[in-house]
């Protein structure tokens, strides 16, 4: 804007009735950066400033035919837009008291007796042409200025909108919140209920009746048992997929070994019964949720044993590391951050490559429900868990040649 200003030239009317004297004006002033508008009288004067306003000074002739300097003065005075541009009159026959008065009077700011001085003359057009620019560039300002204001209180009036509408969302996410709370004891109790005493009544049938059942009966009852129990199993599934879009999310630095060393304690039945061998490789500690991360290793290998091969024992291997930048190009995650990448890696049987998304869905199952139980909700919690910790989480399988699950957390 300054530059725009600086490059404008600062206009100048002149105002005489004598074509020699406007001649020596410009001749006078010349190369000090000013434009000039001639006027040759008082009514040529005034029909100029009709048109055009924006003059920094006037220099005006007192002497002139029909219209003398102090009526044509007096006449720009009466206009709004143009009674502060400044006047010097410049006259030979203005050297008395009263025609001093009457030039203040009707409207001139200065005076200059003829023969004018070349330099009085330059000192005085410069001051007001640097007070016009000073002006100017304040009038730019508070135009900036006022354009400004209009962007920022249509940006508050917008953010004031969106407020309101995150307020009404988060009112709307508390609700549902309290839905699922709602949900949560109802699933652990009201639901569980009923199952417990369908196992007690069906247990003591087995156990008491039994010498007076049938095969065919004994293994119907049997058949309830067994639904009972998987329905149990798939109601604390849910519960514990719904605790953990809930959960409070307190990360700590903590080493993975530890979190590694509980889950093979608290699986090592399981982990004995396959003869399975669990080995790590980690970098150092990390910053997760202890609770959840032990859920997700928990379900991580508690997969692997499921879908683990009877000719071969089972190997899981874990390894952690700082995610190269190739990495995470390829991952798609953000440049500007440092991830751990963690590795999961078994020689179970696999899975097809085309259920590489597909596997972390909620009941998805891409085994014979007979030959492998579950819920089909263990890979969903996984998943839910690393996006808590904001990270991403990708699965490699290929039929009979195991599975491969590749888990990247903010560092």
């Amino acid at each position: 804007m300054e530059t725009l200003i600086e490059n404008n030239l600062v206009k100048i009317l002149l105002v005489d009735d004598k074509k020699e004297n406007l001649l020596s004006l410009q001749v006078i002033l010349a190369n000090q950066g000013y434009e000039f508008v001639e006027a040759s009288s008082g009514k040529d004067a005034l029909r100029i400033l009709l048109k055009n306003q924006d003059f920094a000074i006037i220099l005006m002739d007192v002497q002139m035919p029909l219209m003398d300097g102090f009526e044509t003065a007096e006449m720009i005075r009466e206009s709004d837009k143009l009674k502060n541009v400044p006047i010097i009159f410049l006259t030979a026959n203005m050297n008395t008291s009263e025609c001093i008065f009457k030039g203040y009077q009707s409207g001139a700011v200065d005076y200059m007796i003829k023969p004018i001085s070349s330099e009085i003359l330059k000192a005085k057009v410069m001051v007001f042409a640097e007070l016009y620019k000073k002006n100017r560039e304040l009038r730019y300002k508070e135009e900036e200025t006022a354009a400004l204001n209009s962007i920022i209180l249509k940006a508050n009036e917008e953010l004031s909108k969106q407020y309101t509408a995150i307020e009404k969302h988060a009112a709307e996410l508390e609700n549902k919140n309290n839905e699922l709370q709602a949900f949560t004891y109802i699933s652990s109790h009201d639901l569980q209920e009923p199952l417990r005493k369908i196992q007690t009544f069906v247990d003591l049938i087995l156990s008491k009746e039994a010498p007076n059942l049938s095969d065919n009966g004994k293994a119907k009852f049997e058949r309830i048992l067994y639904s009972t129990n998987r329905m149990r199993e798939l109601i604390d599934s849910l519960l514990t997929f719904s605790r953990t879009n809930i959960v409070d999310r307190k990360f700590e630095n903590i080493d993975l070994n530890t979190i590694i060393n509980d889950v093979q304690e608290a699986l090592h039945e399981n982990i004995h019964e396959k003869k399975a061998a669990v080995t790590a490789e980690l970098h150092g500690p990390m910053r997760i949720i202890p609770f959840q991360f032990t859920q997700l290793i928990t379900n991580l290998v508690n997969n692997s044993l499921k879908f683990s091969r009877p000719d071969i024992p089972l190997h899981i291997q874990i390894k952690s590391s700082i995610a190269t930048p190739a990495e995470v190009i390829k991952e798609k995650l953000d440049p500007e951050m440092e991830y751990c990448h963690i590795s999961f890696e078994d020689n179970g049987i696999g899975f097809e490559p085309e259920h590489n998304e597909k596997i972390f869905g909620v009941f998805q199952k891409l085994h014979n429900r007979d030959t492998y139980e579950g819920t089909g909700i263990g890979l969903a919690i996984v998943k839910k868990i690393v996006e808590n910790h904001n990270g991403s989480i990708t699965a490699q399988g290929r039929p009979m040649n195991g599975a491969k699950f590749d888990i990247y957390i903010p560092a």
